[in-house]
């Protein structure tokens, strides 16, 4: 639950009733919860009635794999064997996280330890792996598209003819743990191989989606030899292939929310997704590839305010750049005194009542601590060496022969590349070279600074964008490092790119489903996809007219004008001769292209043709 200032204002206040006020936010919190599961439940009855899907036999199997966060997790009690949902779950959902999904790192095996020793972390396997990569919280009915994944995917490939456990598979993981942990890589192997026999031994079309080709990435370059063997199709969606620099640096200093609007107030708080990513190698490894040749290198800007040592007290604003190693040390300082909160009590009358914050720092009468413990989360550099190694591995990965990769990333989105802080330094003024690389996240500015840098997590950054899909660049996705079939850049955002019918035309294409597609060009890695079309056709004083008005849009990767370029218009005609056979007959078209800002073409033709009526 978020709390405003007047809360934060009257728990400060000793005659204020805490303990009853916070009881009656608690119970307000949980009627409401319970009106959404009766409005809920009533949709579900409404929406159970079901048709018999249609089959095709012939397609070859396709196996989904997800990016970070985008699997649900159940957590399994070691005493009782019960298995709760933990990840996502609206309802709730802060304390379940806290408890359950809250981590360490340990550096002998690489992999990301649950705090609570009585609790394993698990992956639903239902319906051949797709539940767990669908609905993200199928419980849930209002609002419900806020927590789709794949859903509207899955329903198309259905339509198409796949079937789930037959040609339709999905593989959800850990999204906590690293791309290349052996564990991960063991069981990715065993679902090429399960899906592989299930299908009747036909070779796979891989789809990832953001980091999930991170994953598939480090399996093939691991695993080469099982990739090529159950693998023909890799298609990456959306892949930080570089990194993600803005989104993730702000992430590390900042934490970030998956829920957007009303449903915040139920889901897990920023603070608490901050504490359990700091111990994910996954998050590092999405960090910026320092070693890779960006056209404008990210950066992280500090606005500094220095005071001279002259005992004058005059003091002046710096700016200083941090290219990516660099920003490390930035990392470790934010984040020195970063310490892990699970529980937050209230004592009055030998009661205790637990509370949700965002910042426990708000709130300096409560106790902080995970069941009586205090515990440190700096900046990790054991996962940074871990994440390190995993990019080289990336490095080295090459696409085996037979196995053929395609790559789909979002455009014409702002996209966080760079970004701006403030702080208070006690130093001798010196001069800065003006940093010609583009900011990858801006804290503070000129006004206000960040006087010290273990407060940079408390504020919120200026972002510097450039093209993308609004959380990886443009240059990162395209960035694959493979020979790859096509590469095309579809407008869209990050997960909503999924669900683009661009996409799915394309996919149709390569996963050979149906008949060709005559709009599709695969060479040229373009897309044309009809927007309208009227025919008229009417006899007058003998003649036959007939009139066609058709449009277009035309994308392809080729286009990068932006819209800058002005409209085309071109115009032909033709004429026939009559004879005994045919009446004579004449035709005129005009086809006028416009260039649009998101990098696409719309393109219309006009055309009328006149004959002697027969």
């Amino acid at each position: 639950m978020l709390f405003d200032p007047f809360v934060f204002k009257s728990l400060t206040n000793p005659n204020f009733p805490k303990l009853d006020f916070l009881k009656s936010i608690q119970q307000m919190a949980l009627l409401l919860e319970e009106i959404i599961r009766s409005v809920e439940t009533f949709l579900k009855l409404k929406n159970s009635t079901q048709t018999t899907p249609y089959v095709d036999p012939n397609l070859d199997p396709v196996l989904l794999v997800p990016g970070i966060a985008g699997s649900i997790l159940n957590a399994v009690d070691h005493d009782s064997g019960k298995e709760e949902r933990v990840w996502v779950r609206i309802f709730g959902a802060d304390h379940e996280f806290r408890t359950k999904m809250w981590s360490r790192f340990d550096p002998s095996t690489g992999k990301t330890i649950t705090l609570d020793a009585n609790t394993s972390i698990v992956v639903p396997q239902d319906r051949a792996g797709l539940l767990a990569i669908d609905v993200l919280d199928p419980d849930m009915m209002v609002g419900r598209e806020s927590v789709f994944y794949f859903h509207e995917m899955i329903v198309e490939m259905l339509g198409w003819g796949f079937e789930e456990g037959k040609t339709l598979f999905g593989f959800g993981f850990d999204f906590r743990q690293s791309n290349r942990l052996q564990e991960i890589m063991d069981l990715f192997a065993e679902k090429l191989e399960s899906v592989y026999k299930a299908s009747g031994e036909k070779k796979i079309n891989v789809i990832s989606h953001s980091m999930g080709g991170l994953l598939v990435k480090c399996f093939m370059s691991l695993h080469t030899d099982i990739f090529e063997k159950y693998v023909q199709n890799w298609i990456a969606i959306a892949a930080p292939f570089r990194g993600a620099p803005g989104y993730i640096t702000s992430t590390l200093l900042n934490g970030m929310s998956f829920v957007n609007g009303w449903e915040q107030n139920f889901f897990v708080s920023k603070w608490s997704m901050h504490q359990l990513l700091i111990e994910c190698p996954s998050i590092y490894e999405l960090m910026c590839c320092p070693y890779f040749k960006w056209e404008l290198p990210p950066v992280l800007e500090l606005w500094r305010e220095k005071e001279s040592n002259d005992g004058a007290g005059t003091s002046g604003v710096v700016l200083e750049s941090y290219r990516s190693l660099e920003s490390l040390e930035v990392f470790t300082k934010s984040l020195s005194d970063n310490k892990l909160h699970a529980f937050h009590h209230l004592s009055s009358n030998d009661e205790r009542t637990e509370v949700a914050l965002t910042d426990p720092s708000l709130l300096s009468n409560f106790q902080a601590d995970y069941n009586g413990e205090s515990i440190d989360l700096p900046f990790n550099w054991e996962i940074m060496e871990w994440a390190n190694e995993t990019k080289r591995v990336l490095h080295s990965a090459k696409l085996p022969p037979k196995v053929k990769f395609y790559n789909i990333y979002g455009t014409n989105l702002e996209t966080p590349h760079s970004l701006s802080f403030r702080v208070f330094i006690c130093a001798t003024f010196s001069k800065f070279d003006t940093c010609t690389d583009v900011p990858l996240c801006s804290y503070g500015n000129e006004k206000m600074p960040v006087k010290d840098l273990t407060n940079l997590r408390y504020f919120q950054p200026t972002y510097i964008c450039v093209d993308g899909d609004g959380t990886v660049p443009v240059e990162s996705a395209m960035a694959d490092g493979l020979e790859a079939v096509a590469r095309v850049g579809v407008p869209g955002e990050h997960r909503g790119i999924l669900n683009d019918h661009r996409v799915f035309r394309m996919l149709k294409q390569w996963l050979n489903v149906g008949e060709p597609d005559p709009f599709y060009n695969p060479i040229n890695d373009y897309v044309i996809l009809p927007t309208s079309l009227e025919m008229e056709e009417h006899h007058e004083n003998g003649l036959e007219v007939a009139s066609v008005k058709e449009s277009w849009d035309f994308t392809s990767d080729d286009n990068n004008d932006n819209g800058t370029a002005a409209s085309t218009v071109s115009s032909i005609s033709v004429s026939r001769p009559g004879d005994d056979q045919n009446p004579r007959a004449e035709a005129r078209a005009t086809l006028t292209v416009h260039s649009q800002n998101d990098g696409r073409q719309h393109v219309e033709l006009n055309a009328v043709s006149v004959s002697v009526d027969a």
